[in-house]
């Protein structure tokens, strides 16, 4: 069962940084699975925030573009999120998700970590 762990998260004031880390284990082939992040807003459906592909291609939701950067270290089986000028509109807690299928990870991702909290106050 592959299992995802987040780190890095934290309380920043408006206009910080955060870098979340995701390290997978128990997964083969790591370096041909989609791995993305994911947030969830107290109060709020969980979204999709960025993934990046096998060839390391990324993608942002429209409101993190130009701040937040995705990243994957394939030796190391992590994957990153390099969040800048951070808003309170950004306050939720991150998962990082995994799939090998590329038609799922933007949707229904088979496999979750627990997440981790990101806050920032104005």
């Amino acid at each position: 069962q592959v299992q995802l762990v987040e780190s890095g998260g934290g309380s920043v004031q408006a206009g910080g940084s955060l870098r979340l880390s995701c390290v997978a284990s128990q997964i083969s082939g790591y370096s041909n699975w989609y791995m993305a992040w994911y947030r969830q807003a107290a109060g709020k459906q969980r979204e999709w925030v960025s993934s990046t592909t096998p060839a390391s291609k990324s993608i942002y939701v429209d409101a993190v573009k130009g701040r937040f950067s995705i990243s994957r270290d394939n030796a190391q089986r992590m994957v990153y999120l390099q969040m800048s000028n951070l808003s309170p509109e950004d306050t939720a807690r991150y998962y990082c998700a995994a799939d090998y299928r590329s038609g799922y990870i933007l949707t229904e991702p088979r496999y979750w970590g627990q997440g981790t909290q990101v806050t920032v106050s104005s």
